[in-house]
């Protein structure tokens, strides 16, 4: 079930006890694919990656590759196969084929059985139902996830003798070619007292946003889980940009008719220097001189703990070497100012987006980038994070995830769904359930997906997510109800999108709305706030907070040259209390927590004025509204749906 957050342990799922035990002496059982054995299968090993014997001796040699594949010896039967196979996949390009066996056609027809039990069960339900059991949105999740999983194999043997394997064997040459150049590893004999980590094959079809296939990816990863801490790796984290960053560069880049590059840094994680000590298992496809046993990591790769953090480390240091500074908002903003003109880098992992005033200094990043890390220059930004922006034709540009939205609504069975105007039931009052028993249905991933989406560029979701969260200990059906029309409202609004329209300036506000003792379990208030710049939210929030906190965590500051920052409130006693410094007994508990705006404004770095309910923009925030109403505030808020 994961990792233990206080231990270094692991959270095991005992089904006889129903229980969730917490224990460090874990085996993993690779043997078994969930609850059923998996039937056993040759690995035939025709595209083995042998490293060229080199001289023994005391020291650690640098790994070498050599594309010649090594064949193990076969049985006359197999041999006929494979020339038969051979002979059919002439002028392919590939010089051998892996034959396949008598365990692959087997699973093949387990699967066919499978398919077909299932649309035997089909038959007869009332599929177009959307208050159907769970049982039947389980047979239509399965369906969804076989039809989207079935081109990308998941071991080795797979790959290469699957029906795409001339593809997935130029995406392993590939890989290992990129850890050849990097110097990735070295092969050694193991130290008296170290021990291996394994590795396993990973295997992912890119896809552009229209959802063709881009490439294929092979990568090789390290089972991180066995690492041990002190001893394998120390610090782990590693920043990720936020989206408020990406919208607020998106909507700057809209203001000033800047362009935003996008640039992909190939096999990133392989730039990372390693501190400790590693050692891993020789990995599938690719044989070493008997003299050596294992690999030493020189440099990090993709599944250890630390990868991501000393790949991180590693572009830090390169870009602030050439003028960039980090930015205090974001670390993984960067900032470069030279003769009057800036360029802005931002960073997610290995994607990297260039924008800036000065097309030269553009470029010259650019050059510096590439003559450090070898790079993929897919030019203007298309498709990154799963969000496209979309260029429309009355000049604006939308920030939308229209395939997230249709993959959670096939995910979940609702690919046709009815659709609805609002993504709550205002008819509806949801409690938290005392029952025993909980709903067989996938409640906390359905919430989790739609967290997601509510995040980077669906703001007009964010109460409906959040009050639904509130139940994910012990849902019911009234509660699953609550999320299908969540999913019922997307399926009506998938290329709905953050949208920033042009302008002549730059009109930067907040909002900030409560909606005091709403909820209907505990009288608890539900706060919410929207900071808009170019006409879209670019921080946001729908939970417990106030105008104070609201400015404090949307990390909107003013600058000490600029302007103040602008807040609307619908409360005039919240106005009243931040311009006089009124105490009483009744307003002591918010005293010190809430009253920090009280500074802000005496500073001139906040000024609050008053906003009629009817136009306030962060009422979506806060409350279920009925489907006019939130059309309306959608709409004022700047989520429109894309042109095309």
């Amino acid at each position: 079930m994961g990792y233990e957050e206080v231990s270094k342990a692991y959270r095991v799922y005992d089904i006889e006890a129903d229980q969730v035990v917490i224990s460090r002496d874990v085996t993993f059982d690779e043997s078994t694919l969930g609850f059923s054995p998996m039937l056993p299968q040759e690995i035939v090993d025709d595209t083995a990656l042998d490293i060229e014997s080199m001289n023994i001796s005391d020291e650690p040699h640098p790994m070498q590759f050599k594309q010649t594949g090594k064949r193990k010896s076969r049985s006359n039967s197999q041999e006929q196969v494979l020339q038969r196979t051979l002979l059919e996949r002439r002028g392919t390009g590939l010089e051998e084929a892996s034959a396949p066996d008598d365990s692959e056609s087997h699973q093949a027809k387990r699967r066919s059985s499978a398919r077909d039990n299932l649309d035997e069960e089909q038959k007869g339900s009332d599929e177009d139902n959307e208050d159907a059991t769970p049982q039947v949105f389980w047979r239509a999740s399965a369906n969804a996830v076989e039809g989207s999983d079935l081109s990308e194999p998941t071991t080795f043997g797979d790959a290469v003798g699957g029906p795409d394997q001339v593809h997935w064997r130029k995406a392993i040459c590939a890989e290992l070619d990129s850890m050849k150049l990097r110097g990735v590893f070295r092969a050694t004999k193991l130290p008296s007292g170290q021990h291996t980590i394994g590795t396993k094959w990973v295997f992912k079809i890119k896809r552009k946003a229209d959802g063709s296939i881009e490439k294929y990816k092979a990568r090789l990863v390290a089972k991180g889980f066995k690492q041990k801490y002190g001893i394998d790796y120390t610090e782990t984290f590693s920043p990720v940009v936020k989206y408020v960053t990406l919208r607020m560069v998106v909507a700057i880049t809209r203001y000033f008719g800047w362009t935003l590059d996008q640039l992909d840094v190939v096999t990133a994680f392989l730039y990372g220097e390693m501190k400790e000590k590693v050692f891993c298992a020789i990995p599938e496809g690719v044989e070493v001189d008997e003299d050596f046993d294992c690999f030493e990591l020189v440099k990090a790769i993709y599944g250890l703990k630390q990868a991501s953090r000393v790949w991180n480390e590693t572009f830090h240091e390169f870009v602030c070497s050439i003028g960039f500074k980090v930015s205090d908002f974001d670390p993984c903003l960067y900032l470069k100012i030279a003769s009057g003109e800036c360029v802005l880098l931002l960073v997610y992992v290995d994607d990297v987006l260039v924008t800036g005033s000065s097309t030269e200094l553009i470029m010259r990043t650019k050059s510096d980038l590439k003559a450090r890390f070898e790079m993929t220059d897919s030019g203007k930004y298309a498709f990154v994070l799963g969000i496209e922006l979309v260029d429309n034709d009355d000049g604006s540009v939308t920030m939308c995830q229209r395939r997230y939205v249709e993959d959670v609504l096939k995910r979940f069975g609702m690919s046709d769904c009815k659709a609805v105007t609002s993504p709550t039931d205002i008819s509806s009052r949801l409690i938290p359930s005392t029952a025993a028993t909980k709903i067989d249905a996938p409640f906390r991933e359905a919430v989790g997906a739609l967290m997601h989406l509510m995040t980077a560029t669906r703001p007009d979701i964010a109460f409906a997510v959040s009050y639904v969260s509130r139940f994910m200990e012990n849902p019911q059906v009234e509660h699953w109800m609550a999320v299908k029309r969540i999913l019922r409202y997307l399926q009506g609004t998938k290329s709905h999108g953050i949208c920033f329209k042009p302008d002549d300036k730059i009109d930067f506000c907040g909002y900030s709305d409560a909606d005091w003792a709403g909820d209907h379990a505990d009288r608890k208030s539900t706060s919410g706030y929207a900071f808009i710049l170019m006409g879209a939210p670019i921080s946001d929030s729908g939970r417990q907070v106030g105008a104070s906190i609201a400015v404090r965590d949307s990390g909107c500051r003013k600058d000490k040259s600029g302007p103040e920052l602008k807040i609307m409130e619908d409360n005039q006693s919240c106005i009243k209390m931040t311009k006089n410094p009124v105490n009483h007994g009744r307003a002591k508990h918010i005293d010190i927590k809430y009253h920090h705006i009280r500074d802000e404004v005496k500073r001139g770095d906040v000024k609050l004025e008053y906003c009629e309910t009817t136009i306030m923009l962060a009422d979506i925030m806060t409350k279920g509204l009925p489907g006019p109403r939130h059309k309306d505030l959608t709409a004022a808020l700047g989520i429109h749906a894309c042109s095309h």
